[in-house]
Formats: C-alpha cells, sequence, structure tokens
C-alpha cells in the first residue's frame, strides 16, 4: 500500500484532509464547476446541467435519459430536468425508443447541433484555461494517470464488500 509522505499526516498518524487525494479531486471539481458554470451562461446562454447534457447530448447520441445521466455524470433526476429544459429550448429532440417503449431517445436538433458547437468551445477553453498550466509532456501524463484512477475507482466500485 502507498504511504504519503511525513508531510502530509497529522501527529497522530493519519491523512490531513486536504492532502487526501479525494479531498483534492473535490476541491478541483467545485473549483472547475464554479468557472464552468459562469462559462457556460456567458458564452453559451445555458446552465451548468444543460451544457454538460447537451455536450454529452451531441457527443454520444442518441442517448436514453439513463445513459445521458451516466455520460453527463448527473444523477438521473438531474439529467431527465436537463434533457426536458433543453427540449423546451428546441435543441434536443425527444423520441419514443422503438426498443423499450416505456424509454425515449435524445438526439440534437439543428439548432441544438449550433448549441453544442458553443458549448464545445465553452468546454475546449476551460480544458485549456486550467490545463494549460502544464506543458505539453505532464498534460500527456496526468492524462494517463487519470486513466489508471478511473480505471481503479470502476474496478473498486464493482466489487462487493461484505455488510
Amino acid at each position: 500500500m502507498h504511504r504519503l509522505p511525513s508531510a502530509d499526516v497529522n501527529p497522530a498518524g493519519t491523512p490531513l484532509l486536504e492532502c487526501t487525494l479525494t479531498y483534492r479531486l473535490h476541491l478541483l471539481h467545485k473549483l472547475t464547476d464554479l468557472g464552468s458554470q459562469r462559462a457556460y451562461a456567458a458564452d453559451a446562454g445555458l446552465s451548468l446541467s444543460d451544457g454538460r447534457c447537451l455536450a454529452a447530448i451531441g457527443a454520444f447520441a442518441p442517448l436514453s435519459v439513463n445513459d445521458l445521466a451516466h455520460k453527463a455524470n448527473l444523477n438521473k433526476g438531474q439529467a431527465s430536468r436537463a434533457a426536458q429544459s433543453l427540449v423546451e429550448q428546441g435543441l434536443v429532440r425527444k423520441a419514443d425508443n422503438a426498443s423499450d417503449g416505456r424509454g425515449v431517445v435524445l438526439t440534437l436538433t439543428p439548432a441544438g447541433r449550433q448549441a453544442w458547437r458553443r458549448a464545445m468551445r465553452v468546454i475546449g477553453q476551460r480544458n485549456e484555461a486550467i490545463f494549460g498550466c502544464l506543458p505539453a509532456a505532464e498534460q500527456a501524463q496526468l492524462s494517463q494517470l487519470f486513466d489508471r484512477l478511473i480505471q481503479q475507482a470502476q474496478m473498486l466500485n464493482t466489487v462487493s464488500t461484505p455488510v
């Protein structure tokens, strides 16, 4: 097991909260969401949830609401509300799912495709603003490390733990 450097633990030998991976990832998530929320509103005229869902639908369509929730990293209720908002704005088309009579399939409308391009520009600019502080080699290394951490977290979430 990996041990934290002694500077990252308190005198009792437990990790300092602000030095843990999960704390730091959550902090980075909150900070990036704040900036993304502002950028989506200013540059694409969308809320953060609507922007995430529009980006996911444009990238992965056709999607069910469950698939949208997964791809946009939202819960099903958030994804459903955002999808309905995008439908009401004329950006997303909701059609009955031919293979599942209870489900729907989400795709972009022509106006949605234009909004998706604006949202993707916002995402690209935000990514560059944050990731751009690292040289290309460090960006590639961090990307590979994130892939490994995501794979490990997915594996840990599929392993059942005894109650």
